[in-house]
């Protein structure tokens, strides 16, 4: 099962890889570049590159699911033998079926985002309409049915009187994410970099836990981020728009919230409680730009959902570095802390104490480095 979930990686790039050329092409011909701004929003000068990269890093996570659930019910029914070389996932099959209601909701919350993107990225829509749509998929998954109940801290429902706690934080977390890898979507090769290092840390730890379905669909972003880099590497020649950083963002966030961090006996070695915790390390440089520009629009009374140039990757140029090298140090930072959040849950808890308290000074170390080098600081 390792190698098919690791194969998936070369499955999804070698989708999403033409698909992204083949949407660069009819963008350029459709002149969608995304130039139009909401009232309030500051954007770079305007380039020539089309924003429907989003379509490849849609059609490279939602062909091979459909592709999946497709054979599984063929294979499931009779109709259909498994290839030799898919011979290990056989004894797979009745449980991809079992789930196969919440794949569905999943690819259907995913097709509603990218819809959503492709809309915004032609005429741009208010943030406040954007943000009820995208916490409707958000509910909807993290709803206690049987079929589909995807929430965080179950464990609170005996002592909170119900779901209702543990549906509220799923839903934060579900729309943080998404609207944080939304967010960093501003430099070219940036998102991209960061959700295929974020997928590829949370692969690894799915790996270890033999959680198949978490892992194959990871692998679909690792490779459908891969692809899609292919034509975003600075110097960009398309961009990813909202069809894509939503995509990306929403898939992230409802996977974290799948995976088992604890184990059955809630020990080191097995998933320590402190496990829960690891997609917040893995995610740390996607949250503090989400946080830190949301703070820094806030103090000058700007809404937060209006977008504008003072992103972490855009402080980091106001104060010398290029633009790609501000991209590799975000992507180095992210690489760095979801190194040390994949191994979380399996540490002693002074190991675990170590980890959180590293991932906590470099980002205090960028956050005083910004503080200290902005103009009138001193």
């Amino acid at each position: 099962m390792v190698a098919l979930c690791l194969a998936l990686i070369g499955a999804a790039f070698a989708i999403a890889c033409p698909a992204c050329w083949v949407a660069m092409r009819l963008g350029r011909r459709a002149g969608a570049h995304g130039d139009a701004a909401v009232a309030g929003q500051v954007k770079d000068a305007p380039r020539r590159i089309p924003n429907t990269g989003g379509v490849g890093i849609y059609l490279a996570i939602a062909l091979p699911l459909v592709a999946g659930l497709a054979l599984a019910w063929l294979v499931d029914g009779g109709s259909l033998l498994l290839p030799e070389f898919l011979a290990p996932a056989a004894q797979h099959i009745p449980g991809v079926m079992t789930r196969a209601p919440l794949a569905l909701a999943f690819l259907g919350s995913l097709t509603l985002l990218h819809v959503m993107g492709l809309i915004d990225d032609r005429r741009p829509m208010g943030p406040w309409g954007k943000l009820v749509i995208m916490v409707v998929p958000a509910v909807v998954v993290a709803w206690p049915h049987a079929a589909l109940d995807t929430r965080l801290m179950t464990m609170l429902d005996a002592h909170t009187g119900g779901p209702w706690v543990s549906i509220i934080l799923t839903v934060i977390w579900i729309v943080g994410v998404t609207n944080a890898m939304n967010f960093i979507d501003n430099m070219d090769g940036l998102c991209g970099s960061v959700a295929a290092i974020a997928a590829a840390c949370f692969l690894g730890a799915a790996l270890v836990n033999e959680q198949w379905f978490v892992a194959a669909m990871l692998a679909l972003v690792v490779g459908a981020s891969a692809g899609f880099l292919v034509w975003n590497v600075p110097p960009a020649k398309l961009f990813m728009g909202d069809s894509g950083s939503l995509v990306l963002g929403y898939t992230l966030a409802f996977l974290t919230v799948r995976a088992t961090y604890v184990g059955d006996d809630g020990t080191a070695g097995s998933g320590a409680w402190y496990g829960v915790f690891m997609p917040v390390l893995v995610l740390a440089i996607p949250l503090y730009d989400f946080t830190s520009v949301t703070l820094v629009r806030l103090s000058q009374g700007k809404s937060p959902f209006v977008g504008d140039l003072q992103h972490l990757s855009h402080r980091l140029v106001k104060r010398g570095l290029s633009k790609r090298a501000a991209v590799a140090v975000i992507a180095g930072f992210a690489l760095v802390i979801g190194l040390g959040g994949v191994a979380l849950g399996s540490l002693e808890p002074w190991q675990a104490i170590l980890v959180v308290l590293q991932t906590a000074v470099l980002l205090a170390v960028v956050a005083v480095f910004e503080w200290r080098s902005s103009p009138g600081s001193g």
